[in-house]
């Protein structure tokens, strides 16, 4: 039974405990509400994994720098574009989600949320920097984690064979978190029957009416950053026509598309980055790695500043301006931890819902159509990784020919 369960696709398996979820909530209403705590259970496993996965992940993004590959100006050029590109796509998408109405006809009434507070300018850098990093740890404050974690991540870089020791303990927590995660995600068909037939159970089918505009604003937002931004920046910097930058690179944004992994896309990634982009070995070894462990434009940027309006719109809670400004930046600094697997999306998209005071429950409406938003993130993340790399190859005298060799129709 459980061989016959796990052969069938994993957002095959979203998908199905969506529908059934809506059913018994439409048929039995009183016992979709009672199966509320299956949900629980999952949105508890999540918040279970948000700490440790962000430290280990960041500090081994920092540190994997120092395995055999340039340092200096190349890494903080490479990384510098990866920021870049990340704070713009969350700004494309904080934009459009906020012009596009994705409101509900009936908003839901949250059963925890966090209780927001505004506050000062001196007081948010102070935020920053925790006085007890373990206490940051167990009070899951991500962005003081962030914090932590990057300075471990420089320190140990700096002390280089000395603590070697550590880096390669923190390598292999980062692996196990990353295997954790993976099986937590397992219980998403369970979590997502439980809420989704809650919801239903107790507001009825309206409540899911605004999930086709959400779709429909991620896959818009990809399409701007995709062609625009990655565009003008291959014009302008990578000394490249788009049209010739996506015709090149075209069979890996495909393998992104059906594969949703950033891991599984670097083979194709990479023969089309050094074989028609003409970038160097050497550094589309480095670049395509490093990209799909921390540039996640899709991952990081887009997605959890639209569901995070999204999820707002849906519990009706007002967002301040300074709330945005948490948005842009969470949704930036979690494209650091994002791991480049199918799914691991949803888990971050936590750090961002947690920043702003938003439910968490809210993932649940999201869940179930998971897959084909996690199609367009790969995408974008892909071709992100494919942009920097002729970018800062022009930049950096990378190229192994200075023009793109046509190829023959």
């Amino acid at each position: 039974m459980l061989r016959a369960w796990f052969a069938i696709p994993f957002w095959q398996r979203v998908l199905g405990a969506f529908v059934l979820g809506m059913l018994i909530g439409a048929v039995a209403p009183e016992v979709g509400v009672s199966l509320k705590p299956l949900g629980d259970l999952f949105i508890r496993a999540i918040k279970m994994l948000v700490a440790p996965l962000i430290f280990c992940a960041i500090v081994s993004a920092i540190t994997d720098l120092n395995d055999g590959q340039k340092l200096g100006r190349l890494g903080a050029k490479t990384i510098g574009m990866f920021m870049l590109t990340a704070v713009i796509a969350s700004a494309i998408g904080l934009t459009l989600a906020t012009l596009i109405d994705m409101s509900p006809a009936t908003t839901l009434t949250a059963t925890e949320q966090a209780e927001k507070q505004i506050p000062s300018v001196s007081q948010v850098l102070l935020n920053f920097v925790p006085d007890n990093p373990f206490a940051a740890l167990t009070e899951g404050n991500v962005l003081q984690i962030v914090v932590f974690a990057a300075v471990v991540g420089i320190a140990i870089q700096r002390l280089n064979t000395k603590a070697e020791p550590l880096r390669k303990t923190i390598k292999a927590g980062a692996e196990v978190m990353y295997e954790i995660t993976r099986m937590v995600l397992q219980l998403t068909p369970i979590g997502v029957l439980g809420l989704m037939s809650w919801v239903i159970g107790e507001y009825g089918f309206s409540s899911l009416l605004p999930l086709a505009k959400f779709v429909g604003v991620i896959y818009l937002a990809a399409a701007i950053q995709i062609i625009f931004v990655y565009g003008s920046f291959v014009r302008f910097f990578g000394k490249l026509s788009p049209r010739d930058f996506f015709k090149s690179v075209f069979d890996a944004q495909v393998v992104a598309f059906t594969t949703c992994s950033s891991f599984g896309s670097l083979p194709a990634a990479h023969r089309a980055v050094t074989e028609r982009l003409k970038v160097s070995k050497d550094y589309a070894s480095f670049v395509l790695p490093l990209g799909a462990t921390i540039n996640m434009d899709g991952c990081g940027g887009i997605y959890p500043a639209v569901a995070a309006i999204f999820i707002a719109n849906l519990y009706g809670i007002p967002l301040e301006a300074f709330d945005y400004v948490l948005i842009m930046m969470t949704a930036t600094l979690a494209s650091v931890g994002t791991a480049g697997v199918p799914g691991t999306a949803l888990v971050m998209l936590t750090v961002t819902l947690n920043v702003v005071g938003l439910p968490l429950e809210g993932i649940a409406f999201i869940a179930a159509i998971d897959r084909i938003i996690d199609m367009v993130r790969t995408l974008t993340n892909v071709t992100g990784d494919m942009m920097v790399a002729r970018v800062v190859a022009k930049s950096e005298n990378l190229l192994v020919e200075d023009e793109l060799v046509e190829e023959k129709a």
